[in-house]
């Protein structure tokens, strides 16, 4: 069986979810969670929470929130499009809101990195709720267009023991 690709490029769930949750402070705090990680497109997760709300009388999240989770998971889309741990730097991210993120409800947001340039890579994503009535599906809460400069100046937001992980999982050596 053929190793997979991500994993060798240290890109594979587990070590992503350290990048996320340790590598990246903010998200750390916000509680993100990396729910899938494919070639072609990658999505996160953000449990609800109270602290985060920006209507406090229906218990909507925070616009702020939201542009976080997708900004973040469009980066990450772009490392796993390109199949490699690379610094990189929001153009531009346009936000269209749908509908308010739900109350008590988990947040999700996936993303595509379509096209890479050998400065620029372009993303689409989206917010959604599990469809209400079944739970299979999706309801749509936000859209996004964005744009990132590749090797943009400095390292990525990794901490020496993550990159250490990193380096291992690339050796087939990794921690169980």
């Amino acid at each position: 069986m053929a190793e997979d690709p991500l994993k060798a490029a240290g890109l594979d769930l587990p070590t992503m979810e350290k990048m996320v949750r340790l590598g990246i402070p903010h998200c750390g705090a916000l509680g993100v969670t990396v729910e899938e990680v494919r070639r072609d497109r990658v999505t996160f997760g953000l449990p609800y929470d109270r602290r985060f709300v920006g209507d406090p009388e229906r218990g909507i999240l925070h616009g702020g929130v939201v542009t976080t989770l997708i900004d973040t998971v469009c980066g990450m889309a772009v490392m796993a499009k390109l199949m490699r741990i690379l610094t990189i730097a929001t153009l531009d991210l346009r936000i269209d809101y749908l509908a308010p993120a739900r109350a008590e409800e988990t947040l999700y947001a996936t993303a595509e990195c379509y096209h890479t340039t050998r400065s620029v890579a372009f993303c689409r994503a989206w917010a959604w709720h599990k469809a209400a009535k079944d739970g299979d599906g999706e309801e749509q809460v936000a859209t996004c267009a964005a744009t990132f400069m590749l090797n943009s100046v400095g390292k990525p937001p990794i901490r020496r023991d993550i990159e250490d992980q990193v380096a291992a999982a690339k050796a087939g050596d990794a921690p169980a």
